[in-house]
C-alpha cells in the first residue's frame, strides 16, 4: 500500500508533508505534489501534516478521488516532476485555493 495525494492539493501545494517524509517520496509539479508509490514506505507521517487533508492511504481514497491513485503513479514517472525534499513557501494564494473543492481541471502536468 502507498499514500496518495488528491485533488485538494491542487493550487495549494503546501509542503508541510515533505518535511516529515523519511524517504523523500514526494515529487513537485507546477501546481500540485504527488507521492511516488515506488518510494513511499507507508509511514503515515505526511497525513497529519497536510493542512487540506489531501493525503490518503491508497485503500482509503474517496470514491470521487480514485483517479488520483493512477495519476500519482503516472506523474512519478515524469522526469519533469522532480523530487522535493524540504518545505517551501506555499503559493501566495494557497489559502484561497484551500477552500475550493472541484479543481482537478486546473491540474498542470
Amino acid at each position: 500500500m502507498t499514500y496518495v495525494i488528491t485533488e485538494s492539493c491542487i493550487k495549494c501545494k503546501y509542503t508541510d508533508c515533505v518535511d516529515v517524509c523519511p524517504v523523500d517520496c514526494f515529487r513537485e509539479g507546477p501546481n500540485f505534489l504527488i507521492i511516488d508509490p515506488e518510494e513511499c514506505i507507508d509511514c503515515t507521517l505526511c497525513v497529519a501534516e497536510c493542512p487540506v487533508e489531501a493525503i490518503y492511504a491508497e485503500d482509503e481514497v474517496p470514491e470521487d478521488q480514485q483517479v488520483f491513485i493512477a495519476l500519482n503513479a503516472e506523474l512519478a514517472q515524469n522526469p519533469a516532476w522532480k523530487p522535493i525534499t524540504a518545505k517551501k513557501p506555499s503559493p501566495s494564494d494557497a489559502d484561497e485555493w484551500a477552500i475550493v473543492k472541484e479543481k482537478a481541471h486546473l491540474l498542470e502536468k
